[in-house]
């Protein structure tokens, strides 16, 4: 088969490739949660992207839509079964647990990764996204899920996100409460069985709370009138909830109650949250999370109290972009565009522009290569974006100067001895 007919390969549906071009408001957002991490005394871990099977069945849950319709799973050589991590939390319990972070202490973690879910390809929703989350283990009050909530709000509030997002609470109660207003939904929903839905009679068997997360409008009045978890969560539950409102109240964080608000995930009791956002059309989540104090004993480890979030970059990225809220300085470019006037002047261009690196860290200086006309050369500088051009040619040389030209300014342009270059150039850029 010839070259020519031989067929193009593509990118696989729903794994995208980030383009230079959309870089720079990737950077600008992971820039901003690595120093709020920072700030909040929160480490970082990196965890694989591979996992065995079992962790997120164990954990997740083997009957959520996750693990029976979702995950990438396949047998590797040695016929071990391994999945492309749906979710950070799992993996980040697992390697806690396995390097011993969790025994007598207590950790703040964060992280962020791409993670794989096999869904329908929709706008802000791929089938590889990108997730920031955060993790603490060993803290049972509700002051920690008061500040995971917290280092969201402030991350909205520097974002310029706070009036445009809206915070969710609910309470799932203990395991044995919610087991017994299990009873009472399923009971509930049993009178009600001709108005379910496909999707919700099988969950009537394997995960009755999230029929409550439907979004069928048949089904809208019949879920308003079910039986509500708040009304039947046990005292120390009841307590640890009206504690957290309390703080966020006091913090000046405005939040609404939502009774139907249960996850997607089995691993979450007590709290739970979400940030909801209605700036992309049908209401989004946009950040989510909870408390999930059973996961580590459920996978293996002493019991542990536990709770964090998740937030998708790609929806946030979505975001940010709709409400033109990445300032243009974050969006990438250079500021100095080097260009030797001719080719007797590449090796000078070169060195001066690794001494002006040096001498500046913060100078974004891209310096021209690959020859051509002096009219081309500076049709570079000009698509370069950046706001002044350096001109070494023979009469700078001689000279030992150099010619700066104001790219995007209306002004003369100045000869500066190389020797001040620096000085002048962060003056300049000061400005």
């Amino acid at each position: 088969m010839s070259k020519s007919a031989a067929k193009k390969i593509q990118a696989i549906r729903g794994m995208n490739d980030l383009l230079p071009s959309d870089s720079p408001r990737w950077q600008f957002f992971e820039t901003k949660v690595r120093q709020l991490m920072q700030r909040y005394g929160f480490d970082e871990i990196r965890t694989p992207i591979v996992e065995q099977t079992a962790l997120f069945a164990r954990s997740i849950g083997e009957v959520t839509d996750i693990v029976e319709k979702e995950m990438y799973t396949f047998e590797d050589r040695n016929g071990d079964s391994l999945t492309l991590r749906p979710e950070g939390t799992a993996s980040c319990v697992r390697a806690a647990m396995e390097h011993g972070l969790l025994h007598n202490q207590t950790q703040r973690l964060w992280y962020q990764g791409p993670m794989f879910r096999h869904e329908r390809p929709q706008k802000g929703r791929y089938r590889q996204f990108h997730q920031v989350g955060v993790e603490t283990y060993g803290f049972e009050g509700p002051d920690i899920d008061a500040e995971v909530i917290l280092i969201s709000a402030r991350l909205w509030k520097e974002l310029g996100l706070f009036e445009h997002v809206t915070l969710e609470l609910n309470s799932l109660g203990s395991a044995e409460a919610r087991l017994a207003y299990r009873e009472k939904l399923v009971a509930y929903f049993e009178q009600h069985r001709e108005i379910l839905d496909e999707d919700s009679q099988r969950r009537l068997i394997s995960n009755p709370l999230r029929i409550l997360d439907s979004k069928n409008p048949a089904m809208a009045d019949m879920l308003n009138g079910a039986p509500q978890l708040m009304d039947h969560l046990d005292d120390e539950s009841r307590e640890h909830f009206e504690q957290l409102k309390a703080m966020l109240d006091a913090a000046g964080i405005p939040f609404v109650i939502n009774p139907r608000l249960v996850r997607g995930l089995d691993y979450y009791c007590r709290t739970v949250f979400e940030w909801t956002t209605s700036a992309l059309g049908s209401q989004g989540t946009v950040c989510a999370g909870g408390r999930y104090d059973g996961m580590v004993e459920q996978l293996g480890g002493k019991p542990t109290p536990a709770v964090g979030f998740a937030m998708g970059i790609e929806r946030l990225i979505l975001l940010l972009e709709t409400l033109n809220l990445v300032p243009e300085e974050a969006l990438g470019g250079c500021d100095v565009y080097l260009v030797p006037m001719d080719d007797s002047a590449t090796v000078t261009a070169l060195t001066l522009a690794e001494q002006l690196r040096s001498e500046l860290p913060g100078l974004r200086l891209q310096l021209h290569c690959g020859g051509g006309s002096f009219k081309s050369r500076m049709k570079k500088a000009d698509k370069s974006a950046a706001t002044l051009a350096i001109l070494l040619g023979e009469d700078e040389l001689a000279d030992q100067m150099a010619t700066l030209k104001f790219l995007r300014d209306d002004r003369e342009q100045q000869r500066v001895s190389q020797a001040a270059l620096s000085s002048m150039l962060g003056e300049l850029l000061a400005r």
